[in-house]
């Protein structure tokens, strides 16, 4: 690619090509997919919007287990191209269907009962819009907001009981998150914020997201780290649910 790329731990066993000035795997996609994992069905097949190169749809066909499927779609070319690498890369060809497009045009041509997504945060006027394409596409909505994701999240998901779309986004943009899957017909079910480190201020929230008129519980925040900076005994939890070997601290 005529750039430095790093090769990073995704899962216990999976393993990210990822631009190292690029935009890059995060918490933010952690704990969304492990929210579908706790909220979610336990299904065979999964959607993932706006997927990037990959992190939140394979972290979550991996906690589905090896039976499981995995459907995305990516817009942005050259997160695109590290998207097919990474499915190359990890031998998971036949378990992922990707598609290069805009998620607001796509039809999958079935229905799921888990469809995640971790939209773009900000709207163009937030701020300076990076000249990387990648960088840019990741974090200002360019093509499509949270509503968008919400719409075609709808249109994708099964008309059954358990089906839930999973999502994360800044906390302190919630009441516009909450308005878009209002508008997008459905509650949030579910919904948590977390905290980067013990002490400090929600960073973004995660929702799991139910189609009609239902009550919305919040859950207790979801601190990564304690005040010295380790992990918390629930983010060594969510680490070892991707297989990672986390022993407990003497």
């Amino acid at each position: 690619m005529g750039e430095p790329i790093t090769l990073d731990a995704l899962t216990g066993s999976w393993s990210i090509l990822q631009r190292k000035r690029g935009h890059r795997h995060s918490t933010d996609d952690v704990l969304t997919a492990y929210y579908a994992l706790v909220h979610g069905p336990k299904t065979e097949a999964t959607l993932d919007l706006g997927t990037g190169i990959g992190t939140v749809g394979m972290l979550t066909l991996f906690g589905l287990g090896a039976e499981a499927k995995l459907t995305c779609v990516e817009a942005q070319e050259v997160s695109y191209g590290l998207l097919l690498e990474n499915v190359a890369m990890n031998g998971l060809e036949e378990r992922v269907s990707p598609s290069h497009g805009d998620l607001r045009e796509f039809e999958a041509h079935r229905t799921f009962e888990l469809v995640t997504g971790s939209p773009p945060y900000f709207d163009v006027s937030a701020g300076i819009v990076p000249s990387d394409s990648q960088k840019a596409h990741a974090r200002f909505e360019l093509r499509g907001t949270v509503l968008d994701y919400a719409h075609a999240a709808r249109r994708a998901l099964a008309s059954v009981d358990h089906a839930r779309f999973v999502f994360c986004f800044p906390t302190a943009q919630k009441a516009r998150a909450m308005r878009a899957l209002h508008e997008a017909g459905f509650s949030a079910v579910n919904h948590r914020d977390v905290v980067p480190r013990e002490g400090l201020v929600p960073l973004f929230s995660v929702f799991a997201c139910k189609v009609g008129s239902f009550p919305e519980v919040e859950e207790a925040p979801l601190v990564v780290r304690d005040s010295s900076g380790e992990h918390t005994k629930e983010l060594r939890h969510v680490r070892r649910t991707f297989g990672f070997v986390v022993p407990e601290p003497a």
